[in-house]
C-alpha cells in the first residue's frame, strides 16, 4: 500500500472539517477549510495545483486538481449527493497528468463525508 500514514492523516482531516461544518456547502467552502487543517496539523498544501496534459509533447490541456498534500497525495473534493465513475475517471486522469501515484477523492456529503482512496 501506497503512503498509508499519509493518506490515514488526510482522512482525519477530512473528517474533523465534516464534524465542524456538516454538509451542505459548496466544494470551494471545503477545499479552503481543509487546506487551512492540513496546515494546522502541519502538513504542506497546495490548492488549485495546476496540471497540464501533453499530447506528443504539445500541451493540449489545462486543469486544476483541488489539493496536492506534501507533493505525494492529490485531492479531488465534491459535494455530490453520489459519487459516479466519472469522478473516480477524473481523479485518475489528473493522476496521470501530475505524475502522482496516489489521490484521494472526497465527497462532504450527507450522512458522512466519503473518502475514496485510488492507485495509479
Amino acid at each position: 500500500m501506497l503512503e498509508p500514514e499519509l493518506c490515514y492523516r488526510i482522512q482525519g482531516c477530512v473528517f474533523e472539517v465534516y464534524r465542524e461544518l456538516g454538509h451542505g456547502f459548496l466544494e470551494k467552502v471545503y477545499e479552503r477549510a481543509l487546506a487551512a487543517e492540513l496546515q494546522r496539523q502541519g502538513l504542506s498544501v497546495q490548492t488549485q495545483y495546476p496540471l497540464t496534459v501533453k499530447y506528443k509533447g504539445e500541451i493540449v490541456g489545462e486543469y486544476f486538481a483541488d489539493l496536492v498534500v506534501e507533493d505525494r497525495i492529490l485531492l479531488e473534493l465534491k459535494a455530490q449527493p453520489k459519487l459516479q465513475d466519472v469522478h473516480k475517471a477524473q481523479l485518475l486522469n489528473y493522476l496521470k497528468a501530475s505524475g502522482l501515484r496516489v489521490g484521494l477523492l472526497v465527497n462532504f456529503f450527507y450522512p458522512k463525508a466519503d473518502v475514496i482512496r485510488l492507485v495509479l
